[in-house]
């Protein structure tokens, strides 16, 4: 059974994944209690893609360079395939995400999923969020022009 409706969709929960740090997403998953069987189909391996950018947004696209990024498939002995990619060699945490991946599409351990790994991720990435935009709110400079009193 297909468990998009649990909280986030699949692309958001594996944007989440993604977006963790490894040691945070390694200390949930270890605590979660979940199974961790499952067989890998895919890597996880480490290999590179190509970036590209656009001056301003709107300008013409060019080659801007290349990030690392990990991937990982991995199949639970029930049927469902996980995927997942990591910038950077984080090796594990691909594997990791993959395997939540597919819990996560098990009505057993959706909110079990949800509520021990996807919650707490989620709020940590928000609290990061706000920190930065107080930081960068700290620095704002304000501009204004003082007019003469001549015409």
């Amino acid at each position: 059974m297909r468990r998009e409706d649990a909280g986030l969709s699949r692309r958001d929960a594996l944007a989440v994944l993604a977006a963790a740090p490894a040691e945070m997403l390694e200390r949930l998953w270890r605590e979660s209690d979940l199974p961790d069987e499952a067989t890998v189909l895919r890597g996880p391996e480490t290999g590179l893609v190509a970036l590209r950018g656009r001056i301003g947004g709107g300008g013409s696209p060019f080659n801007f360079g290349e990030a690392t990024v990990t991937r990982a498939s991995v199949k639970l002995a029930t049927g469902e395939i996980g995927h997942a990619y990591a910038l950077g060699r984080e090796r594990e945490k691909a594997r990791i995400s993959a395997t939540i991946d597919a819990l996560r599409q098990q009505a057993e351990f959706a909110a079990q999923v949800e509520e021990k790994i996807l919650a707490p991720l989620r709020r940590w990435l928000a609290e990061r969020d706000e920190q930065r935009r107080a930081e960068i709110a700290a620095t704002r400079v304000e501009f204004f022009t003082m007019v003469r009193g001549e015409d």
